[in-house]
């Protein structure tokens, strides 16, 4: 059981794709009273529970820290696409970044339930041949242990993005375009690995409440969750 019948909300990466999703059904959703997003960009979006925080150096956040208090949940969504990326390029922002935002909070709230989006496939051994996949895992380890009340990692598949965004990054926004039309039928096909906007933010909403015991949501997960 959890203590919280609603959340206030702090996300990072809200003008991302999957960002975007989860906001969108945060500020539809009732069980979230409040949205702080926070990024280096504005969301775009204007809403009664949503307030915005721009910070330019999401590697310290120390100096908003006291901005970032009260909150029950943060939703960590920045991500980046791992083409065209060496290692240590695309350690800096999945491994680095996160961690430096996480630990962060740990300090100002541990009682924050912390939930990062990561990704299907996801090697929790580290060992894998996937450079992506072996550093999403050590990411995904190192939060585990960082000793938060609840820390959750949503590996999420395929997402059928919200009308009309396109992902900033040129590979998925071709990826995407190529897909849209077929994703839906993914979704009814088979719904734990492709799934949509509401659903992922039913699901990290849930997982933030107390809703399930898992530490790490597949895509079955999701689906189950943000029913």
């Amino acid at each position: 059981m959890t203590s919280h019948a609603t959340l206030q909300v702090l996300l990072f990466g809200g003008t991302g794709m999957v960002g975007a999703a989860v906001l969108d059904q945060c500020l539809a959703d009732d069980r979230v009273t409040h949205v702080l997003a926070v990024g280096r960009t504005p969301t775009g979006r204007t809403h009664p529970k949503l307030s915005e925080l721009a910070h330019a150096d999401l590697f310290d956040i120390s100096p908003i820290a006291d901005q970032l208090r009260g909150y029950d949940a943060c939703f960590f969504t920045v991500g980046v696409s791992a083409a065209d990326l060496k290692e240590p390029e695309y350690t800096r922002t999945t491994y680095d970044l996160t961690l430096a935002v996480a630990r962060t909070m740990r300090a100002i709230a541990p009682e924050i339930a912390f939930l990062y989006v990561s990704g299907a496939g996801t090697d929790s051994s580290e060992k894998g041949r996937f450079m992506w996949a072996r550093v999403k895992g050590r990411t995904e380890n190192a939060l585990l242990a960082m000793g938060f009340k609840r820390a959750v990692m949503v590996r999420l598949g395929g997402l059928i993005p919200l009308k009309g965004l396109k992902s900033k990054t040129r590979l998925y926004r071709i990826t995407y375009a190529i897909m849209r039309p077929i994703l839906p039928i993914g979704h009814m096909l088979m719904p734990g690995v492709v799934t949509t906007p509401r659903l992922l933010g039913r699901a990290m909403i849930a997982a933030a409440l107390g809703e399930t015991d898992k530490q790490i949501l597949s895509g079955k997960d999701i689906h189950q969750l943000g029913q």
